[in-house]
């Protein structure tokens, strides 16, 4: 479920870990991260005139092209989820977007995605309107620089993953 969001204030979208998102270790599944940042991402859309009005009218969305989820603690069933989102750049057609999803004073999970606007014919410009709603929502963070963790890849082991200048081979299976 969104917060209402008003006008000029942060980008925040809650909800609560569903018995039914929990996996059989008693924690909050894979999926039902990327299931509430996805929320999240819907609220943000909401929020710069991309709204369910506009996607009717127009066929035109957000399309997720990549999307790095970092899983850095635990939560259990009926945690409160809060996620806040930050608009860390765009381009004519592209948005890169960076959610934090915490519990209580604890960052639980990250995600970073880069977005592309599309419509019925692929690609398309965002809107004015929808562009100057973008910028508006990454002027809140104030010129903040993204976080340090953003444009990280994973960092490859075994195989071709160099360790000290080592070849760090898997075991044999």
């Amino acid at each position: 479920m969104a917060d209402p969001l008003q006008p000029g204030g942060p980008l925040v979208h809650t909800d609560t870990a569903r018995p039914e998102w929990i996996d059989y270790n008693g924690h909050l599944s894979e999926p039902y991260y990327v299931l509430v940042f996805g929320d999240a991402t819907t609220a943000l859309m909401d929020r710069a005139g991309m709204d369910a009005g506009y996607r009717a009218a127009t066929g035109c969305s957000l399309y997720t092209v990549e999307a790095h989820v970092r899983y850095l603690a635990e939560v259990g069933p009926g945690a409160p989820l809060t996620v806040h989102t930050r608009v860390l750049g765009r381009d004519a057609k592209r948005l890169w977007l960076w959610h934090e999803l915490r519990v209580a004073d604890r960052r639980a999970a990250t995600e970073e995605l880069m977005c592309l606007h599309v419509g019925a014919d692929g690609t398309t410009p965002f809107p004015p309107d929808v562009a100057d709603g973008l910028d508006a929502l990454a002027a809140l963070d104030g010129g903040r620089p993204a976080p340090e963790q953003a444009g990280r890849a994973i960092r490859p082991v075994g195989g071709r993953a160099a360790e000290n200048g080592t070849v760090v081979r898997r075991p044999p299976t």
